[in-house]
């Protein structure tokens, strides 16, 4: 680069000199010629299987990313992974936490998570995270508030999108439940969005669903739906400390009421209500032996194994569901058809009942022709 001299360094004028500039950096970045970082390859189907079961985290995380994939070539591998992975999996416990938004479901999972971890053995967390219905986009935080849990060597944390799906829960978790049960982790964390209808869903992949209440907000019972209070197989009210202990006392005294309104649980047990308080964890053992109480009592009675063969069935009509769903909307008849019918809905020259059942009656005899 050429500095311009300046004219106070002439000899006239004595006494008198101005230093030279910095030399200015380029304007062109230098590290745009450095070569692209190659994609990550995939495995093969073994190799995946391979580093699953010996619990190689990296390749059950990438594992779990073929899950999540929409694409048909990486759901045809992840199909087969999980396939040869289902002899290694069902020794865990699986527990799911709900609450309303703000209710410290990740904090608790934090401080549980720790206190289990204790007794030894690895624990996987899947957290789902509420998803933009304009973006679609997820922040998946919940391992910045699970920092504790994040850093711990036998702990797996996988944020999701719930990407829309219905409750935010969906048939990848269950999936990715497999999985991680085949690389060792032998308790299963599940956490919804919280919004109700996951509930359902969560309450279809676990064993113990647990349901965390907040005291001072007003009508408690009132914030809650009786359906998911039906599911519950433990109630805790989290935040019982300072001036809040009266009221976290006074509200698990209403939940126990109401809990004996309910027809009586299919297991038998009679689900247990709880103070504790996350942040300072007070409580919290005896949160856990709680739960494994109840293990102790399904297991002795048969629940067990029956509600997991239930949850079974539930999953395999799911997946019927979601494959005649998914034939219908790819069909190249129907995608063409769909945008008329849409127009003689809204145009009142049918009804969308009508305009389904003449979708519906096309698309079978349409695939009866192929057959």
């Amino acid at each position: 680069m050429v500095f311009m001299e300046h004219p106070e360094n002439n000899a006239e004028y004595k006494g008198l000199t101005v230093n030279k500039g910095i030399e200015q950096p380029l304007t062109i970045n230098p590290y745009l010629n450095r070569k692209v970082r190659p994609k990550r390859r995939l495995f093969s189907v073994n190799e995946y299987v391979d580093g699953i079961v010996k619990g190689d985290v990296s390749v059950l995380s990438q594992a779990v990313t073929l899950i999540e994939s929409i694409k048909p070539e990486h759901q045809a591998i992840a199909q087969e992974v999980i396939e040869k992975c289902l002899p290694y999996s069902g020794n865990s416990i699986r527990v799911g936490i709900s609450g309303v938004p703000g209710a410290g479901k990740s904090t608790s999972i934090d401080v549980f998570g720790l206190h289990v971890l204790e007794r030894g053995g690895k624990l996987a967390v899947l957290a789902i995270d509420p998803s933009s219905e304009r973006s679609k986009g997820s922040i998946l935080g919940d391992k910045t508030r699970m920092e504790k849990l994040s850093v711990h060597p036998d702990a797996f944390i996988r944020p999701s999108p719930a990407a829309g799906s219905l409750g935010g829960v969906a048939r990848k978790t269950r999936e990715t439940i497999i999985l991680c049960e085949a690389a060792g982790f032998d308790k299963i964390f599940v956490e919804t969005v919280g919004v109700g209808q996951s509930e359902t869903a969560v309450y279809s992949m676990v064993d113990f669903f647990l349901l965390i209440q907040l005291a001072g907000t007003g009508d408690e019972l009132q914030g809650i739906k009786r359906g998911i209070m039906e599911m519950a197989d433990g109630i805790v009210i989290n935040k019982a400390d300072g001036n809040n202990i009266e009221k976290a006392k006074l509200a698990a005294t209403h939940f126990r009421n109401a809990l004996h309104l309910f027809p009586a649980p299919e297991s038998g047990w009679t689900p247990e209500v709880l103070t504790y308080s996350g942040f300072y964890n007070i409580g919290v053992k005896e949160i856990w032996d709680m739960i494994f109480r109840y293990f102790d009592f399904v297991k002795a009675n048969g629940y067990f194994e029956h509600r997991r063969n239930e949850q079974a069935k539930y999953w395999m009509y799911e997946t019927i569901n979601e494959h005649l769903r998914d034939s219908f909307y790819n069909d190249c008849l129907i995608k063409d058809m769909l945008a008329c019918q849409e127009r003689e809905v809204l145009e009142g020259r049918s009804t969308s009942f009508a305009a389904a059942r003449h979708l519906l009656d096309v698309y079978f005899s349409h695939t009866k022709d192929i057959k």
